[in-house]
């Protein structure tokens, strides 16, 4: 662990002033004037090599700061990042997950929900210098930067920070308790089984896995489609717990990256899985992601659901190749906006009809067992005003986190690429898989 220092003597409360006036002045600065507020600002912090040390102890005391600023006002560790890479370079994003290890150390394991530790081992945030004197010097030294270029990175990222607007809250902040299941149920979002995760999770989970190892595509379908028949009784029978006051949960939600391009398709498919599992999706453009809301047995799903849809919509659609006008002009952004803009109305009808008919049976009385085999229950008459209830809570929980919304519609110009894409949806498995995407 890094050792926090004090101001001190020997320049100490000094650089400190220095470093907070530096700030100040490039989070404040118009655009027009930002150049020449960050050359000013990193020329005076690296104008002595002596007080180094100072500067860097006084760097990590205001990013705790700044950063704790932002858990405050919404943000999660995540959501930091994603800003970063999105709007910087990749020094930038070093230095932005060692400034969240550091703001870390103020805070127990206890104090983090599941999701925001899950978080932080994503970005593998530790701290890998022996003092905060040291920090420094050690960053430079790594991506070889003089005290000027490491000053201007570290000037631009907490300005890009400083500027962030408060946002809805999908968690509680460091410290603070949580209003959901979120910091009390067991990871669930690992490749193989979790301690004390429900038996009904572990079988859909290794359902799941079979079907990504398959090479037989109706071996897969079949699997995945049995995989999301689980994920739909499973939510039935957390709905029917919290009738009998077992569960009293109230929804909570996540946030998960939606990049470009075609930002506007991806947000639609993501919006398929999230409605076939009960679940609400509101978009943020201009932060580039969507929050999840509904209820902690259903957004685990959803994410692993989005992301294996995404990676097949995104192969099919190279795999259809590029489109040109009679005329040679390129029309490849059309064809495949409309493409991905077809997946996602096609998986949405998949999806629905999965989930509709699981819930049929249930009502019914016919349960799906963790096995995947079914039983005869004696119905219960419970069932379908549990679900609604679920459903409006989930409204509710809507309108209270965003009180203004305003629906998108998303266009489609080119009919290839809308026929190109249901067929792709038709062929797709609905499966759950982790990974990258790339546009």
């Amino acid at each position: 662990m890094g050792r926090r220092g004090q101001s001190g003597n020997g320049g100490g409360g000094d650089v400190g002033v220095l470093l907070d006036t530096a700030v100040r002045g490039v989070v404040t600065a118009p655009e027009e004037v930002l150049d020449l507020a960050l050359d000013t600002g990193a020329s005076l912090l690296a104008a002595s090599a002596g007080l180094w040390p100072a500067v860097s102890r006084a760097a990590l005391g205001h990013a705790d700061t700044a950063v704790g600023r932002c858990w405050s006002a919404g943000w999660r560790p995540a959501d930091l990042v994603r800003v970063v890479r999105r709007d910087l370079k990749p020094v930038h994003l070093a230095l932005a997950v060692d400034l969240i290890a550091a703001e870390g150390r103020r805070h127990p394991a206890a104090a983090l929900d599941r999701r925001w530790q899950e978080q932080l081992r994503e970005l593998e945030a530790e701290v890998w210098w022996p003092s905060d004197e040291a920090y420094l010097s050690g960053f430079a030294q790594r991506h070889r930067l003089d005290r000027f270029a490491l000053a201007t990175v570290m000037l631009e990222l907490l300005r890009s920070w400083g500027r962030l607007p408060p946002i809805a809250p999908v968690g509680p902040a460091p410290g603070r308790s949580a209003h959901s299941a979120h910091s009390s149920r067991p990871e669930q979002r690992s490749r193989g089984p979790v301690a004390g995760e429900p038996r009904m999770l572990s079988r859909i989970r290794a359902l799941l896995a079979k079907a990504e190892s398959t090479d037989f595509p109706e071996e897969a379908e079949a699997l995945t489609a049995k995989a999301q028949q689980l994920m739909a009784q499973h939510s039935i029978d957390e709905a029917l717990l919290a009738v009998e006051g077992v569960d009293p949960h109230a929804p909570g939600a996540l946030r998960i990256g939606v990049d470009n391009p075609y930002e506007s398709p991806k947000t639609m498919l993501l919006d398929a899985a999230a409605a076939a599992n009960r679940c609400r999706v509101v978009w943020a453009k201009e932060f580039g992601f969507c929050t999840v809301i509904g209820f902690d047995a259903d957004l685990d799903g959803v994410e692993l659901l989005y992301t294996s849809l995404l990676v097949q919509a995104t192969h099919a659609m190279q795999q259809a190749g590029a489109r040109q006008h009679l005329d040679g002009a390129s029309r490849t952004k059309a064809f495949r906006q409309s493409f991905l803009v077809a997946y996602a109305a096609r998986i949405r009808e998949r999806l629905t009809e999965a989930t509709e008919r699981t819930t049929s049976e249930a009502a019914a009385g016919r349960h799906l067992r963790e096995d995947g085999t079914a039983e005869q229950l004696v119905p219960d008459e419970r069932l379908l005003p549990a679900l609604k209830a679920r459903t409006e809570a989930v409204d509710h929980e809507v309108g209270r986190m965003f009180p203004k919304l305003v629906s998108q519609r998303v266009r489609v110009s080119d009919g290839e690429g809308w026929a190109a894409g249901r067929a792709a949806a038709d062929r797709a498995s609905l499966r759950g898989r982790s990974g990258e995407i790339r546009g």
